[in-house]
């Protein structure tokens, strides 16, 4: 499974942006996630979304300003981010893995993922 990003640019603090993730085949049975990495920062988990029963995880850092989703048809997961945050600034990646996981204990852990997109830059600035 090949992942692209796409969508990530430059956007004012308070602004909003979205992130697509495009997959070359099937991701039903994944765990499809996206993680950031600021510079000088480890990878860090945002947010992800089960395969079974479409479950929603999220980091406490993003709840309630991030929305994540997945089009299984379309071979596809979004990442809606509002209200950014300089904090916000680095280099997303989108992930799949996690096939027969405990997800709510595993969904964080970035080793455990199969296959990750090239990542994409996200930079929140004034």
């Amino acid at each position: 499974v090949q992942l692209v990003e796409s969508g990530g640019g430059l956007v004012q603090p308070g602004g909003s942006l979205t992130l697509s993730c495009a997959a070359s085949s099937r991701v039903d049975f994944y765990v499809i996630a996206w993680f950031r990495q600021a510079p000088g920062k480890e990878r860090e988990a945002v947010a992800a979304i089960a395969s079974h029963d479409g479950s929603i995880y999220y980091a406490d850092f993003v709840r309630g300003r991030f929305t994540i989703s997945r089009d299984n048809v379309n071979k596809m997961s979004s990442l809606q981010m509002s209200s950014l945050e300089v904090e916000d600034t680095g280099v997303y990646y989108c992930a799949a893995g996690g096939v027969g996981w405990p997800v709510a204990r595993m969904w964080t852990v970035a080793n455990e993922y199969d296959y990750w997109g090239q990542g994409i830059q996200v930079t929140v600035s004034s």
